[in-house]
């Protein structure tokens, strides 16, 4: 099968806050990670200068036009392209936004050969005869559900990388936020606060996270409740960090675990998967700077047991 290379060019008007600062120091300003810069040194013609090779020590002056090309033309080895069913929410040259439903996982593994959402895009670019590399920037766990940016070339990659791997909170403040909806039984009380317990894996378990103030990484979740019903409560969780079942165990830590949760709480009653899903995700574009606000709807399951009009 013919592969048809993928070819992005960023291009970039150079002003007067630019005049006389290097290439390398104005795409760090662009938030390109310092191994996107290595990355683009290994090709001669990746960087353009007024439609000229340049190296990126060059200098640059008003009125430049600066071209970054960005080419790939290899695919995600080991990954083999499953045709399976997939909700995109958004799609455009730098990144492709998923509503995975809970019971995909985002990887393939050992028991996951075949039925990840990996999977799944491999076979939805192969159709397209584009190469693809899969590179997944905020993971969820198999049965949670929602919404999961993936970068569709190496730059985008870096720069959403960097914006994930940051210490800014929320999309103003340049990182991206994450908000969460989960279902927990009866009335929770604060109804608003922030969760500030550090997390660690638990001894002698592969999978299993608790709070522990001697060992743990600091983690950060804000929580608030949206609304009541049916004896459950619909909560609104935004991740300051990102650790491993974050949510998951902070619930239980202050009290509220979630429904249908088999490794913190198995209360099956009413869903068969933890009730999580990733709402809301706000970021800026990584390429071009336009603030981002995806949102995907309450699955089907988690809104029987109460919605969120």
């Amino acid at each position: 099968m013919e592969i048809i290379s993928m070819n992005r060019t960023i291009i970039y008007h150079i002003d007067e806050a630019s005049q006389g600062i290097k290439i390398s120091a104005f795409l760090c300003q662009k938030r390109f990670s310092s191994k996107n810069l290595i990355d683009l040194k290994k090709d001669e013609k990746s960087i353009l200068l007024n439609g000229c090779p340049v190296l990126q020590n060059k200098l640059l002056t008003v009125g430049d036009i600066l071209e970054v090309q960005i080419r790939e033309d290899t695919w995600s080895p080991n990954i083999v392209p499953v045709a399976m069913p997939l909700d995109i929410v958004y799609e455009d040259e730098d990144i492709v936004v998923v509503n995975k439903p809970s019971g995909m996982p985002i990887h393939p593994s050992m028991d996951n050969y075949d039925n990840s959402m990996a999977n799944a895009l491999m076979w939805y670019y192969k159709e397209q005869k584009k190469p693809f590399v899969f590179r997944c920037i905020n993971r969820l766990d198999r049965d949670t559900s929602g919404l999961t940016i993936v970068a569709k070339h190496k730059v985008s990659a870096g720069i959403l990388g960097t914006m994930v791997a940051g210490k800014a909170c929320g999309a103003d403040a340049g990182g991206i936020e994450r908000e969460y909806l989960a279902i927990v039984r009866g009335k929770v009380e604060p109804q608003e606060n922030v969760i500030d317990a550090p997390i660690a894996r638990k001894e002698d378990s592969v999978l299993e996270r608790i709070v522990d103030y001697e060992k743990g990484e600091r983690a950060v979740t804000h929580y608030k409740v949206i609304k009541e019903e049916n004896g459950h409560s619909l909560v609104s969780l935004k991740l300051e960090t990102g650790r491993t079942h974050q949510i998951r165990v902070h619930m239980k830590h202050i009290g509220y675990p979630l429904i249908g949760d088999f490794l913190y709480n198995p209360d099956t009653e009413y869903i068969e998967r933890q009730a999580l899903h990733s709402y809301r995700l706000t970021f800026w574009h990584p390429i071009t700077d336009e603030r981002m606000e995806l949102t995907a709807p309450l699955p089907a399951d988690m809104s029987r047991i109460i919605s969120i009009t």
